[in-house]
């Protein structure tokens, strides 16, 4: 065998059975040489059955030639349950007729028989006798390697230590002889197949005095083992951190893609159980990663389990002495995605799910147990102060949202068990938590769970923007944790995205633009977020519960790592120019503007705010479709009614000439009844026709001041789509509600201007709409109606938000500053106590430290291009830090090492019939090979049987 090919067996040549023909088989010779020729001969049900009687013919022959011990030994064989392939043969020769018929269920039946029958005959033809489970050699594989973890971390420092402090070789270049480890001390050999990016050979790995286990040895020299006790196979632990980082970068190349990859560059075929060892190779490496993580957290003293929670964001978490109050302490961004869905295993016949055991646990704190959020599903909902809970008032949106709608948000399709996430991440784009959404779609504890463990973690003051914000803080008003929201004072905002798409009675008080505290944020980072980590959506798919877990929590920590920590000071710059450009553009049109309206405070923007609120909520809400329905139906009826009798009135017509006069009292009176009677009926139909028109000015002017917002100063191309396509859901209603209007105005007296529905959508101010001047109430002459108006108070409270910006911006800056500063401090100091300590967790604490400060050369640039700024007035200094607790980045380290970290010899614990040899796994997959092919061979039976039986 080559030294430079990967090893693998040669697939067994099996005869293969033609499809739709029974064909006979002859063999002829040709120059001595023997040649099989096949011939296509059908056989039709009568020469089957001449055929057949030949044989018989034959065989009977045979038989009297053979003596009687023979024939008996000849019987015992034919009746061995390994003869059935015989049969099977004769069926298809003609030497056996099937039969086979569609009336008693004899199809079924035989190809249940003819799979139980070959499960019972592989298990006897079985070389290897294993009565074990799948699932019970997983359990055991898992266990086998979790009792020799601490050595193979420890044998994992040492080789990344010892890499680090020598020139980097190739694995098959230069390899360390036998008397040059250990201290002369052997344990001996072992020989293993090595498997690299470019190359694979058998090589004899030297086995140390100092290791624990085969494993753990091969650890040391930088290969990860494929089985816990003696491992036949390894992989180097250099092309499992080139597919670790590859797959992180990029979520859609998958293991199988990498181990062909191999394959084509080593010139070998793919086999499928060389991707079962490249899996079991990564996993071992990642846990092994974990468990150093671990090591180097515990050596910091940073165990607690809100700790990387409490420290996500240095903007948003790093507190300092004496910095400015802001409204909010931490805003962040909560959403679902139900695009990383994986599917439920389960057998057809069990409804319970088939999913493979593992001990093995994600160790995140990131991640939301199911038990928690569960924990807020069954709540039942307290009483609670909230002014929202106390009015009862319907959510005016709750129509709009698929997840305000509880029927479509409990209901999924059942063939998932995960049907996404739950994402919550800070306005910089860290992300804090992620729960999964179970056999659920976007359920409200969710995000209850969420701002739970957030109120727990940081305490009050928090805004959280969420799609359905509105509606959501009723729900949590209404839910257990709604004292703790109220005294937290806990904020639900909608994005500014999402807000435009809200009713305007909802935007006035929840739009971005008109919230207090929240400078220019649009708190839409978890939509950025989704479009990013959607491209795990098709390796999660068919993934393990735990391996799902373990690639989404890996993912969402290289992308904190690298992505959004690096961004952060570009983030605080952008926005710091953005304010600044906003500013004195908003304050020059401000001041033109309030010169015009006669605006002397800018407190009138203020109550213009609140009026046009008042306004709004003055009209009638829009009821319960039911409600609206009958009540509107009603209106109409009660109109039609009054046409009708005030035409009928009005038609009466009476002639009397001098001759029919008798009685002139009489006739006065007749004229003046019918005359009361028609001034009744026109009375009577002007209060109908002003009821009608009250229900329709309800629905339309409510939208025509969100048709507004399509073509406001500084909406983009996108934001306008978003908006037209909500819109558009009930554009039918608004053409209805508009042919009803221009109905009403016909029939005014005088009649009023018509409107067509390509004026309406072309309309930039509510003004432009007579609507308003036609109504009760004439809003058209107030000021926060006008097009000045509207402009002023879009540009006020633009300004308020731009200087909330800078304030919000300037305290960030200086947090990250100073934590720039306090960690490389702590982490220099740390790295050099544990040097003297462990030089091998030393160099691990030099990576930690190597993730952030390659990095911080750019954010020190960024924040230096901040104050030359122009416009600039702010002041970038340090700080001091708040937190001087053990672990912070401003406290005097101690560095703590662990007692796994001393090395015990400990002897091998599991037996050696536990493994996974080569041998092994190809027998596994010829028998799945075998069972391939056994499904073939019912085919070829039932396609010569229906072939027959049509001809």
């Amino acid at each position: 065998m080559s030294p430079g090919k990967l090893w693998t067996k040669q697939p067994r040549n099996r005869t293969r059975l033609s499809l739709g023909l029974v064909r006979e088989v002859r063999s002829a010779g040709s120059q001595g040489v023997a040649r099989t020729r096949l011939t296509h001969t059908v056989y039709n049900q009568k020469t089957l059955a001449v055929k057949a009687a030949e044989a018989q013919n034959d065989q009977a022959e045979r038989i009297g030639k053979v003596t009687p011990e023979a024939l008996a030994n000849m019987q015992a064989l034919h009746s061995w349950e390994d003869c059935e392939e015989a049969v099977l043969d004769g069926v298809l020769d003609g030497t056996h007729i099937l039969e086979i018929s569609n009336a008693g269920g004899e199809l079924s039946d035989l190809i249940r028989d003819m799979y139980s029958d070959f499960e019972a005959g592989s298990e006897k033809c079985t070389k290897r006798v294993d009565h074990r489970m799948h699932r019970d050699r997983i359990i055991r594989h898992s266990q086998a390697f979790d009792l020799q973890m601490p050595a193979l971390t420890r044998s994992y420092l040492e080789w990344n230590h010892a890499q680090a402090s020598t020139p980097a070789r190739g694995h098959f270049a230069e390899r360390v002889e036998a008397e040059d480890l250990g201290n002369g001390l052997s344990a001996g050999t072992w020989r293993v197949h090595v498997v690299d990016v470019f190359r694979a050979e058998k090589v004899n790995l030297v086995i140390s005095a100092d290791d624990s286990y085969i494993a753990s040895a091969l650890v040391r020299q930088g290969f990860m083992p494929c089985s816990p006790i003696r491992p036949s196979v390894a992989i180097t632990i250099n092309a499992l951190e080139l597919y670790r980082v590859a797959r992180l970068r990029s979520p859609h190349f998958s293991i199988q893609a990498f181990v062909k990859t191999i394959c084509d560059l080593q010139g070998v075929a793919f086999r499928r159980y060389l991707s079962c060892q490249f899996s079991i190779a990564l996993n071992l490496y990642l846990n092994i990663l974990n468990g150093v993580e671990a090591l180097v957290m515990e050596a910091l003293s940073r165990t607690s389990n809100d700790w990387c929670l409490q420290h996500a964001c240095p903007a948003c978490t790093y507190e300092l002495k004496d910095e400015p109050r802001l409204k909010f302490k931490i805003l962040y961004a909560m959403d679902g995605n139900d695009s990383l869905k994986r599917i439920l295993r389960h057998i057809v016949e069990d409804e319970d799910s088939h999913e493979l055991p593992t001990t093995q646990k994600v160790p995140t704190t990131r991640y939301l147990s199911r038990e928690f959020v569960d924990s807020f599903a069954q709540s039942a909902p307290i009483q609670s102060t909230s002014k929202d809970v106390e009015t009862g008032d319907e959510n005016p949106c709750a129509g709009r949202w698929k997840n305000m709608d509880e029927q479509k948000t409990k209901q999924t399709w059942g063939v998932y068990d995960e049907t996404g996430i739950f994402l919550a991440v800070c306005r910089h784009g860290m992300s804090l938590l992620i729960a999964d959404m179970v056999q659920s779609g976007e359920l409200a504890k969710y995000p209850i769970a969420v701002v739970s463990r957030l109120m727990k973690v940081f305490g009050a003051d928090l805004g959280g923007g969420y799609d359905i914000g509105c509606q959501f803080s009723t729900t949590l008003a209404k839910s257990v944790i709604g004292k703790d929201v109220e005294q937290n004072r806990h904020t639900c905002l909608v994005p500014a995205f999402h807000g435009h798409a809200h009713r305007q009675l909802c935007q006035l008080s929840h739009l971005m633009v008109y919230t207090e505290g929240l400078g220019l944020e649009d708190l839409e980072t978890c939509e950025r977020m989704f479009s990013k980590s959607n491209a795990l959506a098709s390796s999660l798919r068919y993934a393990s519960a735990f391996h799902r877990q373990q690639a989404i929590n890996a993912y969402f920590s290289h992308n904190d790592a690298y992505e959004v920590y690096a961004s952060i000071s570009n983030f605080i710059y952008s926005n710091y120019k953005q304010a600044l450009l906003i500013i004195p553009d908003c304050e020059f049109v401000l001041l033109s503007l309030k010169c015009e309206l006669g605006v002397t405070a800018d407190t009138e923007f203020t109550t213009w705010l609140q009026e046009e609120r008042n306004y709004l909520e003055g009209l009638e809400m829009e009821p319960l479709n039911e409600t609206l329905q009958m009540e509107y139906w009603r209106a109409l009826v009660n109109l039609e009614a009054s046409k009708k009798d005030l035409d009928l009135k009005s038609a009466l017509w009476d002639v009397t000439t001098p001759s029919d006069l008798k009685d002139y009292a009489t006739y006065t009176h007749k004229t003046w009844k019918a005359e009361t009677a028609r001034r009744h009926a026109v009375e009577m139909y002007n209060k109908d026709l002003r009821i009608v028109q009250d229900l329709e000015k309800a629905l339309v002017v409510a939208w025509i001041f969100e048709l507004s917002k399509m073509n406001r100063a500084g909406a983009g191309y996108k934001m306008r789509k978003h908006i037209a396509k909500v819109l558009q859901v009930c554009s039918s209603a608004i053409c209805i509600a508009l042919e009803q209007y221009n109905t009403a105005a016909c029939a005014m007296d005088p009649p009023h201007r018509i409107l067509k529905w390509d004026e309406v959508v072309e309309y930039a101010f509510i003004a432009e709409f007579n609507l308003l001047r036609d109504a009760q109430q004439d809003m058209s002459q107030r000021p926060w109606a006008t097009p000045a108006g509207r402009s002023a108070m879009d540009h006020y409270f633009k300004l308020l938000r731009a200087r909330e910006e800078i304030e919000h911006l300037e305290v960030e800056a200086c947090r990250l500053l100073t934590y720039l500063r306090d960690e490389e401090r702590f982490l220099d100091e740390s790295e050099q106590q544990a040097r003297a300590l462990h030089p091998p967790l030393a160099h691990q604490i030099a990576c930690y430290c190597s993730i952030h400060s390659c990095f911080t050369s750019q954010h020190l640039k960024c924040l230096h291009d901040i104050t030359k700024l122009p416009g600039y007035k702010g002041s970038l200094s340090f700080g001091e830090s708040v937190r001087m607790g053990p672990g912070e980045s401003a406290s005097k380290p101690h560095v703590i090492i662990l007692p796994s970290l001393i090395n015990t010899v400990c002897s091998q614990l599991m037996d050696s019939d536990d493994i996974d040899t080569q041998e092994n796994l190809e027998e596994e997959e010829e028998e799945e090979e075998e069972k391939e092919e056994t499904s073939r061979m019912v085919l070829e039976v039932l396609d010569a049987t229906i072939y027959e039986s049509t001809t």
